[in-house]
């Protein structure tokens, strides 16, 4: 998006934290192997929070997301981000390529005084003892400051409380997309080791069931 020449605030925050994975059992499941999997994908951009999403792009993974409307004073608009997965055998990062509003005019046009970068790197670490994913996340908004009062303030005045909210925002977002993660992986786990893999799970699968 393009920024005017006006006077602009620049807000940002970060957030790391770590999370055990749970063993997965006799299987040589990874977190990676998770990734590959669609449900993983899925689990990575939040689809569960999402109103709805479709992939953009197959060949770098960029996916479309809808949120789910939000009441902004009498307007009622969706947040839609444009999100690049970039996934490894050693990590997986999340970018935020753009991000709008939708639903009113005049929200809408709002979208262009400001503009918004984020990373969500995530590792992890199966050899460990306790093997576990971390995610590094950070989040970084440029605000076009051009309504009164605000235009008449320091930028610090707006820079200072903006930085505090943002923060909040990623320390209350990233435990709540950990544990979502976590609950996503380990139900993968659980039914990919309640799959049979050859004739012999099969067969003793039945054994079971005589």
């Amino acid at each position: 998006m393009l920024i005017s020449s006006s006077k602009k605030a620049n807000l940002s925050a970060s957030r790391k934290q770590r999370i055990k994975l749970q063993n997965n059992g006799g299987k040589k499941l990874t977190f990676s192997d998770f990734l590959k999997h669609p449900s993983g994908m899925e689990a990575v951009i939040n689809a569960k929070a999402l109103q709805s999403y479709h992939v953009v792009d197959e060949n770098d993974n960029t996916y479309r997301c809808t949120l789910p409307k939000v009441q902004l004073m009498s307007f009622e608009v969706s947040p839609v981000l444009v999100l690049r997965v970039t996934p490894t055998q050693e990590d997986c990062t999340v970018e935020l390529l753009s991000c709008k509003l939708e639903g009113s005019e005049l929200l809408e046009n709002q979208s262009e005084n400001f503009s918004a970068i984020m990373t969500n790197c995530m590792t992890w670490n199966m050899e460990d003892p306790e093997p576990f994913l971390e995610v590094d996340v950070t989040l970084k908004v440029i605000l076009e400051i051009s309504t009164p009062p605000f235009t008449m303030l320091p930028v610090s005045a707006v820079e200072a409380p903006g930085n505090l909210v943002m923060q909040t925002l990623v320390d209350t977002l990233v435990p709540l997309l950990l544990q979502q993660l976590l609950k996503d992986y380990d139900e993968w786990i659980q039914n990919s080791n309640n799959t049979p893999t050859s004739i012999s799970d099969v067969l003793s699968m039945e054994d079971r069931l005589r």
